[in-house]
């Protein structure tokens, strides 16, 4: 299964200056977790709920969320193997990585998204049972010459 196949399309992204309560309100109001900081040609960093505050915090509610993102982006290309996605978010810590197209944000891929994926047992998609190939190399066990009873 390829990144393509699990990504969300249509992040939504924010100008660097608007304001981090700004931002929080953008989030709730389109029920996501992520923002892209920047433009789809030109992605800055990578803003989540949890860096602006979420709902407990207003401390950080008036500062730009240039100075809350994350940096650098992750990205990944919408070839890469789910698994490889997987592997590289356990790795790094993160709750999202941005998939890429030549060089263009072409979606995002979050935790949610695998943790989803799972849940639907479709983690080794076209491996069904019926379609698992067989053994090529299958040999009869030989029992070794004698009566000691060892094979």
């Amino acid at each position: 299964m390829r990144a393509r196949e699990v990504m969300t399309q249509g992040v939504v992204s924010v100008p660097p200056d608007l304001s981090a309560a700004d931002a929080l309100h953008e989030m709730r109001t389109r029920q996501i977790h992520h923002l892209i900081v920047g433009s789809a040609a030109k992605p800055l960093g990578v803003v989540s709920a949890r860096d602006l505050g979420g709902r407990g915090s207003t401390a950080s509610r008036q500062r730009p969320v240039e100075e809350l993102m994350s940096t650098p982006i992750v990205t990944v290309d919408v070839n890469d193997s789910v698994r490889r996605v997987a592997n590289m978010m356990r790795g790094r810590s993160i709750g999202c990585v941005i998939v890429t197209d030549r060089r263009r944000v072409a979606g995002i891929i979050t935790v949610s998204d695998l943790l989803e994926l799972l849940g639907r047992g479709l983690d080794r998609a076209g491996l069904a049972p019926a379609e698992r190939r067989g053994l090529h190399h299958r040999v009869p066990h030989r029992r070794s010459s004698g009566s000691s009873g060892v094979w």
